[in-house]
């Protein structure tokens, strides 16, 4: 991504440096695909920094953690107050705020800047996501928007997000919704294979169909193009390919960061789990061989359960959204953001993983009301699951009859059903954490934020423990 980057700034007018530790690396990219454009290679920090103009604009394409604050460290030493130092790798956002607190107290500028696109991004315009240091804003501007996808006429897909390391949340955020979208298609897949025997021509020919509607995306149009590839033997790649999922852990982060706002991001969640349970191929093999599921059988209409399909899909992935923007919502309120939702989804609608026509529906909705604390109470959201949510419990009965796991969509779903209830079974919950442990709990006949204790043993006493938090 780092090359492909270059080359997009080099070929929007801007002169680039670059530095990379090994100077083969260097050389080769110099004379190779750098070749006749605005592009110099450096042998060394030093060189690097003496080649660029004040203010110094030096952006890190590096692993994140500790080799980040390793070049850091390296760096500050070298610069002039006022010089910018921008992270476009995957940080986690808290390491972001730190690093800008710190390089502001040393009079630098420190941007994290979230990049989504992968390679093919990098070159051809991606989604940038840049937080830290406002006063960089405008010494950055125009090179990342001049290298940005596009949209809706020539509209960048980068803005400012915000303060500290809000850009690398925000980017967190894409990622664990990506995680999502990718293992809803995958259960969609799995359903179209195990439950209807579909041949990979066969799911392709939907895949195509549905690139070109409600459901059109960057993920869609790649798993329709995946199913149509072919190894030398004519046979599909994708069978010849081993069921065991890697991550590198960006949906992590952003599971720990919900647990910690109390925030449900259960779809995404239950994406990342899924992963793990993937990696455990050995034992799945075994155990395959040990536990018993029912037969599978399918003998409704095929192609009224393939548009069931296609409905569940785009419902849960309209509540895997609302989950992120929660989690957005969430962490803007901790840690004092303040974030343009409807931006944010302008910046995702080009050159990042989860682009796609429902965006600009996000967009929509938080245009017309900034302060919607759920998607799913726009107007047009409410009433497009309220219209596809029958199918959506159609495919999970199926599935569910007949054994095939379906994790994020069942969460979807379930996240749906609690969130649309007026009451919930917590009141039990409660009186069981009273019961064992004197936690308390309020009542529905008394004011909010009033607690009691019930001695429901009669050995109890009146004693009560601390007050639960919720």
């Amino acid at each position: 991504m780092g090359e492909n980057l270059a080359l997009n700034m080099a070929g929007k007018g801007f002169a680039v440096s670059v530095f990379d530790a090994s100077r083969e690396k260097v050389e080769k990219f110099v004379s190779g695909r750098g070749q006749g454009k605005m592009i110099h290679g450096c042998s060394s920090v030093q060189e690097l920094i003496s080649s660029l103009e004040l203010p110094r604009k030096i952006m890190l394409m590096i692993p994140a953690g500790k080799p980040v604050d390793e070049i850091i460290e390296a760096l500050s030493a070298l610069l002039d107050a006022g010089d910018i130092v921008i992270d476009g790798g995957n940080s986690h956002f808290s390491d972001t705020s730190r690093r800008a607190r710190m390089l502001e107290g040393q009079g630098l500028l420190y941007v994290g800047a979230g990049v989504s696109g992968g390679e093919e991004g990098a070159l051809l315009g991606p989604s940038i996501m840049p937080g830290g240091s406002a006063a960089a804003w405008q010494s950055v501007r125009p090179i990342f928007q001049a290298i940005a996808a596009k949209v809706d006429g020539g509209v960048a897909c980068c803005d400012w997000i915000g303060e500290e390391g809000s850009g690398h949340f925000v980017k967190m955020v894409h990622n664990g919704i990506e995680y999502g979208d990718m293992q809803l298609i995958c259960e969609v897949y799995d359903v179209m294979k195990t439950l209807l025997g579909m041949t990979a021509d066969e799911m392709h020919a939907v895949f195509k169909e549905w690139s070109e509607g409600a459901l059109k995306s960057y993920l869609i149009e790649i798993t329709r193009d995946i199913l149509a590839a072919r190894d030398d033997d004519g046979l599909p790649v994708l069978d010849k390919i081993l069921d065991k999922a890697g991550q590198k852990g960006t949906g992590k982060w952003a599971v720990a960061t919900a647990l910690d706002a109390a925030a449900p991001l259960t779809l995404i969640t239950e994406a990342v789990f899924s992963r793990v349970l993937s990696s455990m191929k050995d034992e799945r093999v075994l155990a395959a061989s040990v536990l018993k599921g029912p037969a599978v059988h399918f003998s409704g209409n095929r192609r009224a359960f393939i548009d069931d399909l296609g409905k569940a899909l785009f419902t849960a992935k309209i509540i895997s959204y609302a989950q992120g923007y929660q989690l957005m919502r969430a962490a803007a309120t901790d840690f004092g953001w303040k974030l343009n939702y409807g931006g944010i989804a302008l910046m995702w609608r080009g050159g990042c993983i989860i682009r796609s026509v429902l965006l600009a529906k996000i967009k929509d909705a938080f245009d017309l009301n900034p302060e919607l604390a759920n998607l799913l109470m726009d107007p047009f959201f409410t009433e497009s699951v309220a219209q596809s949510q029958l199918s959506l419990r159609a495919v999970l009965g199926a599935a569910i009859a007949n054994g095939i796991p379906t994790p994020a969509m069942s969460s979807a779903l379930a996240y749906y059903d609690g969130y649309r209830s007026a009451s919930l079974p917590a009141n039990l919950l409660q009186a069981q954490r009273d019961y064992f442990g004197a936690h308390q709990y309020e009542r529905v006949d008394m004011p909010r934020g009033t607690y009691f204790h019930f001695n429901w043993t009669g050995r109890g006493g009146e004693t009560a423990s601390t007050v639960y938090s919720g």
